[in-house]
């Protein structure tokens, strides 16, 4: 009966060796999508619950732009909310831009509405 060498051994280590690292790597990056998704999901709904507060306490603001924090969750998150003028006067469109709060930079996610006057 003929076993298998030393070489063939080491040989078939290595393939397994690198079939489990490529297998770890990518659950690795599976886990950081997860988590950026995740991050993602929570600036949209934070910038839905801004719009929606806006609508519900029935402002009609000032034009401009205003930052306010708008943590959801364990996400602190930072809104920057950019009210312009349409071009009926009894409306005025709100965006709603979601940053991360740790990193001003790192840009989220954006809602637009519209908010009419209360009349």
């Amino acid at each position: 009966m003929r076993g298998f060498t030393l070489i063939e051994v080491l040989v078939a280590l290595a393939i397994v060796a690198v079939a489990l690292l490529a297998g770890i790597r990518a659950v690795g990056a599976m886990a950081q999508t997860n988590a950026e998704l995740k991050l993602r999901l929570l600036a949209q709904i934070a910038a839905e619950n801004r719009v929606a507060e806006l609508r519900a306490v029935r402002a009609f603001p000032d034009i401009g732009s205003r930052t306010v924090a708008c943590p959801l969750g364990k996400a602190r998150l930072q809104c920057i909310e950019e009210i312009k003028s349409t071009p009926n006067p009894f409306f005025r469109r709100v965006e709603v831009r979601v940053y991360d709060g740790d990193d001003r930079d790192r840009f989220l996610a954006e809602l637009i509405g519209i908010l009419p006057r209360d009349s």
